[in-house]
């Protein structure tokens, strides 16, 4: 099915609540175009994460669960997705994400770290939950700045902010 991930984690590391204003099926479609525009794109770790490497780059890379495993979201998939979606919202968006971070000065050569990390939204009237769940790597970024990262590309994508941190 798409959007749940069957071997989601139990435990996660940071739960986060947020309100929304728009419907679950535009924040959705929203979320899988914001997600695959944040493939490939480089980031500065240190404007990223509070407890980052000074002189890195981070580069995102997000899939979406579909039973068993994760699809990239490339554009078929993010095609796929929004279809899907448009028939009928998902109550569960899982997410796998990469992040690979690397030197952004050239001359200082250093080899590629990974953090690994799901992500869980899910989808209630006015209300949207995210659970992340670090899965292995040094931890560049954390678990809230990966939920940080993807909210605040939704908001940027839309006209208004449409989520909204709840505490």
């Amino acid at each position: 099915m798409l959007g749940v991930y069957d071997g989601f984690p139990a435990t996660v590391h940071k739960i986060m609540h947020f309100g929304i204003s728009i419907s679950n099926r535009s924040l959705q479609q929203k979320l899988v175009k914001s997600l695959q525009a944040l493939n490939k794109q480089a980031f500065s770790l240190e404007k990223l994460a509070d407890l980052s490497v000074p002189g890195f780059q981070a580069v995102f890379e997000f899939g979406i669960a579909e039973a068993d495993g994760f699809n990239y979201l490339d554009e078929d998939e993010t095609r796929g997705a929004l279809k899907a979606i448009v028939k009928k919202p998902l109550q569960t968006m899982d997410l796998f994400c990469v992040v690979r971070c690397h030197r952004s000065v050239p001359e200082k050569r250093a080899s590629l770290k990974f953090d690994y990390f799901m992500i869980r939204f899910m989808f209630n009237e006015g209300l949207m939950d995210a659970y992340a769940f670090h899965e292995r790597g040094p931890r560049y970024t954390s678990p809230e700045d990966i939920i940080n990262v993807v909210v605040n590309k939704v908001n940027e994508a839309s006209s208004k902010k449409v989520i909204t941190e709840v505490f």
